[in-house]
């Protein structure tokens, strides 16, 4: 592939939320790990582990989780001043999560011992980075050969959330060791996504060092994070009503 074939495929990529409940070949599944296998890995450590979750029970006990989960924090935030809280935060828990009708879900791990790899950074205390690069690095090869096999990905991060993780890693038998890093949602999409918002080429690229010049003020960063916005209420294909949060 050249640099506009792969281009091309980046801007194309997006994270979809709606999915389709229709199966996907296992052979789909294989090659997305096939092409994670090969990621770069820090002293060619490879401590990274893919949990594949295809049955409904085991599927319905995640999100179940995560609903819990959600619950949780809409109440914590709760306790902030209102003018203070997160945007999509603001509601009721609606408890509704449309990637969990994704057929599969993959939820990229790690075994950790993987750290001693480095004994330098395990003696001075360093945290394990290492495989935490070397399993976001992989996470990220995942999401573009799904990409390349018409699949739609949805990431979901908060799996590695401490409380949340420590839930999900006990329902699935992972190990204390181990640390979950994300969960795959992946299917075919029921929907087009709207053109990604991408922030200029010339504010990100700073030349031999940082221009201070171009540095946000910590009032424009918390704009920035938390911007106004509006609340357009629309209907899903499976006829629950979701909320699409559009930047004014």
């Amino acid at each position: 592939m050249d640099y506009e074939g792969l281009l091309e495929l980046v801007k194309k990529r997006r994270m979809i939320r709606r999915f389709k409940p229709d199966p996907i070949p296992d052979e789909y599944v294989e090659k997305m790990i096939e092409v994670a296998r090969f990621a770069p890995t820090a002293c060619n450590a490879q401590a990274t582990e893919f949990i594949v979750v295809k049955k409904k029970e085991t599927k319905d006990k995640i999100v179940e989780l995560f609903r819990q989960e959600n619950i949780v924090w809409h109440h914590l935030e709760w306790t902030r001043p209102k003018e203070d809280r997160f945007p999509r935060l603001l509601e009721e828990p609606k408890g509704r999560f449309a990637w969990a009708v994704a057929p599969v879900f993959i939820i990229v791990c790690g075994d950790m011992r993987a750290h001693e790899i480095e004994p330098m950074y395990v003696h001075l205390g360093f945290y394990p980075y290492v495989v935490w690069s070397d399993l976001a690095i992989s996470a990220v090869y995942m999401h573009l050969a799904a990409a390349t096999l018409g699949l739609a990905t949805h990431w979901v991060a908060s799996v590695a959330e401490p409380r949340l993780g420590a839930f999900v890693k006990d329902l699935l038998g992972v190990p204390r060791d181990w640390q979950l890093f994300e969960l795959i949602a992946t299917g075919y999409p029921a929907a087009e996504p709207r053109p990604r918002h991408v922030r200029p080429r010339e504010e990100l690229i700073h030349y031999d060092q940082l221009d201070k010049a171009r540095v946000k003020t910590d009032e424009q960063m918390k704009e920035y994070i938390n911007p106004p916005i509006s609340i357009l209420v629309c209907q899903e294909t499976t006829g629950e009503t979701s909320y699409l949060v559009v930047m004014t």
